[in-house]
């Protein structure tokens, strides 16, 4: 069968390595941790722990090398010499689907791996886990802080609040930032807890499911006696987290039988803790993934039997929307339960034949229904005079495009173009089709270095320091043609300042954006309850497009597991009107690319 005719192959591709190969019945996904059938690192001692399916396995291979064996034994001295060699067990090489980047085959330096996130509990924890009991976990107050609702998070194990917890909590109400008003949240949380509730209740623990929190089976416990438990010497008792240290260290003696666990967002003060011997971990429920690198990406590179097996009973047609003609197939296979909706599949076959660019616009059980893409790539479809360059950008401008998706998330490290493919298509759907009224662009003003104090002028003013990543690129969109001439070209500049405003996030509460191309700029530093509030600005006809990079994240607190923009990116998946696309390949220049590799 003829297959459906696709933009040529951009110039600068990715290899297919770099993306996940999609298999029948299965989720296109790096697994996270090794097989079950083989020995699981403990990740405390370091050493390999047989699971029951590896002990069952190894029981069965060694009757059977028994009955096997030959009736003359073999030397023995032979084997310890292929055993030296043996690779540790837990420590087995990297999937094949790892990413690569495509540079660090072709240089001779060692390719530099961001670290995998790994949700480290104690051995306490896991014990409590292990023998079935609940646990009780003292909370440090950085992490009510941070999570509010941290307190109905444990499920049916115990919260207990240390009186130097409260006493911090007062002492940070008072303000308007974010860590003040959760704070004071914190406070009338706690307030409608306690109402109504007598002193020996408050002794023996209140229900958290008391406010209608129906997860929440464990109680509220509160410090209500001097603690005497001893500490290292050297050690001030006047500073608070060791006070906190010392009532865990109490609780241990008081709760012999019961798993205490200290819980706290503050590195230094888990580290403390595990140096003199008592558990700690860090707050985990936020974390939207354990390993980023199971971040869903978009985009799935297709096998190379996709179409004997899902080309059967095909069907194609072509419908004009938005303009623009696309061709649409009907398929059926097993791969489908696998995909999602607004996914974007590609299949670039080795023998010469027509490549497959393609997005998944529905799914019904095991058929779905594929359109065919805009080749952005080529001149005669120009957005604002910028082209695609690799098969990412080119996917990134069909949703951009797109006036069906309200909500766009691009990932991509430094110069892949996020910002420039953004303005480009918000310029175009302003000025030129007027799909939308005017361009709104907004980030998050927290400093790389040193803050430089207050900012003088108006709000636009304020945030004109912030905003030079979108004037660099405004200066690359605004070259018009030579021939208009210094008034022509200044009268394009007027036009296009004036359809772009420049709004700051500490005034979008309330709001309500109607008819507008949102540009939310470095969204990885936002939380997850701040991205809320931005998206909820959406009226009638807006658009919102969230840019970020997560392995760039300044705001204190805040992981690539438990940022706003991976939120997002994980809760949006598979939503009709929503897409995402990780940009993976440079195109600002050869030395930034370089210097994203080697540095």
């Amino acid at each position: 069968m003829p297959l459906p005719k696709m933009p040529t192959q951009p110039a600068t591709m990715l290899l297919a390595k770099d993306y996940p190969k999609a298999e029948p019945g299965k989720s296109p996904v790096r697994p996270i941790s090794a097989q079950a059938n083989d020995d699981v690192e403990d990740l405390i001692s370091g050493q390999a722990v047989p699971t029951p399916k590896s002990r069952a396995r190894r029981k069965a291979q060694d009757t059977l090398a028994a009955a096997q064996a030959p009736a003359v034994a073999k030397p023995v001295a032979a084997v310890p010499a292929v055993a030296e060699q043996a690779p540790h067990p837990a420590r087995k090489a990297a999937p094949a689907q790892a990413k690569l980047r495509e540079t660090d085959a072709d240089q001779p330096h060692p390719a530099q791996h961001k670290p995998v996130e790994v949700t480290i509990k104690s051995s306490t924890s896991r014990k409590a886990d292990r023998s079935g009991t609940t646990k009780v976990f003292v909370l440090d107050t950085n992490v009510l802080m941070h999570d509010p609702t941290s307190l109905f998070r444990f499920e049916e194990h115990d919260v207990y609040l240390p009186m130097m917890t409260l006493e911090e909590l007062d002492n940070h109400k008072k303000g308007m930032s974010e860590v003040a008003r959760n704070a004071r949240q914190v406070s009338r949380t706690l307030d409608a807890l306690i109402a109504n509730v007598d002193d020996d209740a408050i002794e023996s623990g209140i229900p958290l499911s008391k406010l209608g929190n129906k997860d929440a089976k464990g109680r509220l416990l509160f410090q209500t006696r001097l603690t005497s438990a001893a500490l290292p010497e050297g050690l001030p008792s006047g500073k608070a987290d060791n006070q906190i240290l010392g009532v865990v260290r109490a609780l241990e003696q008081q709760m012999a039988g019961r798993a205490i666990v200290l819980v706290s967002k503050d590195i230094n003060m888990r580290i403390k803790a595990r140096a003199i011997g008592l558990p700690a971990e860090d707050y985990f429920n936020d974390h939207v993934l354990e390993d980023t690198d199971l971040l869903y990406s978009g985009i799935v590179q297709l096998p190379d039997d996709f179409w004997d097996k899902h080309g059967k009973d095909v069907e194609s047609w072509q419908e004009n929307k938005n303009g623009s003609s696309a061709t649409y197939y009907r398929v059926t296979g097993p791969l489908i339960p696998s995909l999602l909706v607004n996914q974007f599949l590609f299949l670039e076959p080795k023998d010469g034949q027509s490549p497959l660019y393609a997005q998944v616009k529905s799914i019904n059980g095991k058929t779905a229904v594929l359109q065919t893409l805009r080749d952005y790539s080529h001149n005669k479809n120009n957005v604002w005079g910028i082209t695609a360059r690799n098969r990412e950008q080119n996917f990134a401008l069909n949703l951009l495009m797109n006036p069906e998706v309200d909500f766009v998330t691009l990932l991509g490290q430094a110069g892949t173009g996020k910002t420039l493919l953004a303005l480009a298509a918000g310029l175009a759907q302003v000025l030129e089709t007027k799909l939308y009224n005017e361009i709104i662009v907004t980030r998050v003003t927290v400093p790389v270095g040193e803050d430089i104090g207050f900012l003088p002028g108006t709000e636009e003013e304020k945030m004109s320091p912030w905003m030079g990543a979108f004037d660099d690129n405004l200066e690359v969109l605004m070259k018009s043609d030579g021939d208009a001439g210094d008034w022509g070209r200044a009268a394009t500049q007027d036009l296009i300042r004036s359809r772009i405003k420049i709004k700051s996030l500490n005034f979008m509460r309330g709001r309500t954006f109607v008819n507008k191309f949102l540009i939310i700029d470095e969204a990885q530093n936002l939380t997850p309850k701040q991205m809320k509030t931005l998206v909820t600005r959406a009226g009638p006809g807006t658009k919102i497009l969230c840019l970020g990079n997560i392995a760039q994240i300044d705001t204190p607190y805040l992981t690539e597991g438990s940022s706003g923009l991976t939120y997002v990116v994980d809760r949006f998946k598979g939503w009709s009107h929503g897409g995402h696309v990780t940009l993976a390949r440079g195109e600002r220049s050869r030395l930034a690319d370089h210097a994203s590799d080697v540095l």
